[in-house]
């Protein structure tokens, strides 16, 4: 009897990581430039800042650096959702968090897929925000039944990919060889379109409701509409984007640079326009896919992100209009009432940390003592905070409305549907605070048994 052998989900994940930035790399070579500049900033930094380049690496987090990317997509429909769970699965990545991006006058609700595991999180990090458009919320039924109707006669998926999404439930994975065949039949979801699916007309009724709508229902799939490499230093890039020929959004989104970094920051180039074909041979253009960048922070307890949301909602009422050079001035001062120091966010319970005996401790006479914040003094433990893996609905939405054009709608406001959602999804969201306090508890408790061996 023959033992099948299956890839890795962590490998399938890496794989098809590495071919969608091939893709999109193809589709906007403006995305190469951005790497290039993203690798110069972040290999400056790491020379600038050894104690930064010996964290990274002790916490496995730079090798992954290189190959980190954030992707971004936006379906129709629950069939579509609930469709892209089940491809996800294969590559490890399953849906975190759930985002009510109404609340900033986008009609979406996200999630986003990753890798959830320490080990699988250190290989290939890509995650996949992923939103579903709200028809209900368009006002005109007239309007929300032609999306429907539109919505109903695609499928954004390949036969094949969805023949090896079956065979890799039903097995229990994929061989090498039917990995590589589900990477480039998956690929084709994501890929972009110059052929619009509707006539001129259409289009143009839909994109006046709101550009994003537009976006969703008008196109064969989902195009990827960026994919983000992490910097280790979001200014400087903002700052030299001019200087290789990109016209970066007016502010870097988040919160202001920090000598201890929290949660994410994100900017990007604005969005290109595209030459479109419509149905009825109408010529037209398109803007949907940009440039962006995130810097990564500690990940915040839900009494830090209660105080970040806090001054964040003061930060944002005094920075409205302003550039950015003036926006972060606005938000650094209001920081101040955030402790900049990895100890005090950690005593104080601001931040997420992972502790890890030193080499001393690795050395040390066994010990009884729980006494965390006692072994850190004698030198036995070192806490080192957990980077944020996950995102910001106001971020999001900021990035959205820079590059889609067209405000905040009231209209959708306030319309958060989580059970909504998870039904159209065909599964619950984990809870993305769960899973950081687990990760911690774990590190606190591995740190005691070996010290009490």
């Amino acid at each position: 009897m023959t033992h099948t052998t299956f890839l890795a989900t962590n490998d399938v994940r890496d794989r098809f990581s590495k071919a969608m930035s091939a893709m999109y790399q193809a589709e906007v070579p403006q995305y190469g430039t951005l790497l290039e500049l993203v690798e110069q900033v972040n290999q400056e930094t790491l020379n600038q800042q050894p104690e930064l380049h010996r964290r990274l690496e002790a916490q496995g987090e730079l090798a992954r650096l290189s190959v980190e990317r954030h992707g971004a997509i936006r379906v129709g429909s629950a069939g579509e959702l609930s469709m892209l769970r089940r491809l996800f699965a294969v590559m490890g990545m399953y849906p975190v968090g759930y985002y009510d991006l109404s609340e900033a006058g986008v009609p979406v609700h996200s999630t986003a897929f990753r890798p959830i595991e320490d080990d699988a999180l250190a290989c290939n990090p890509f995650r996949v925000f992923t939103s579903l458009l709200r028809l209900e919320l368009i006002e005109s039924e007239t309007l929300r039944q032609r999306a429907e109707e539109i919505l109903a006669k695609r499928d954004i998926f390949t036969p094949k990919a969805r023949k090896l999404i079956e065979r890799f439930e039903i097995q229990g994975g994929l061989t090498p060889e039917e990995a590589d065949q589900f990477v480039k039949e998956a690929l084709e979801t994501f890929r972009w379109h110059q052929d619009a699916t509707v006539d001129l007309e259409t289009y143009q009724a839909l994109h006046d409701e709101h550009r994003l709508i537009a976006d969703v229902v008008c196109f064969r799939g989902p195009h990827i509409n960026h994919l983000t490499p992490r910097t280790l230093d979001i200014d400087e890039v903002q700052r030299r984007m001019p200087s290789v020929g990109m016209n970066p959004k007016a502010v870097i989104e988040g919160p202001p640079r920090r000598k201890c970094p929290i949660l994410l920051r994100q900017t990007s180039f604005k969005a290109l326009e595209e030459s479109i074909r419509f149905a009825g041979d109408a010529q037209g253009t398109h803007t949907a896919r940009f440039g962006e960048i995130e810097q990564r922070g500690m990940a915040l307890t839900p009494k830090g992100r209660a105080l970040y949301d806090q001054l964040l909602n003061e930060g944002r009422k005094q920075t409205a209009g302003l550039d950015n050079d003036a926006h972060q001035t606005v938000m650094d001062k209001v920081f101040a009432a955030l402790p900049d120091s990895d100890d005090a966010m950690r005593r104080e319970g601001l931040a997420y940390f992972h502790y890890h005996l030193t080499d001393a401790g690795k050395n040390a006479a066994s010990s009884s003592s729980a006494d965390m914040d006692a072994l850190i003094e004698k030198g036995l433990v070192e806490a080192q905070p957990i980077t944020y893996e996950d995102f910001l609905p106001v971020s999001a939405a900021g990035i959205f409305q820079s590059n889609l054009g067209g405000g905040e709608n009231e209209a959708y406001a306030g319309n958060a549907n989580r059970e909504a959602f998870e039904e159209a999804l065909g599964a619950p969201v984990t809870d993305e605070l769960a899973l950081y306090a687990e990760r911690e508890q774990a590190s606190k408790q591995r740190v005691l048994a070996a010290l009490a061996g």
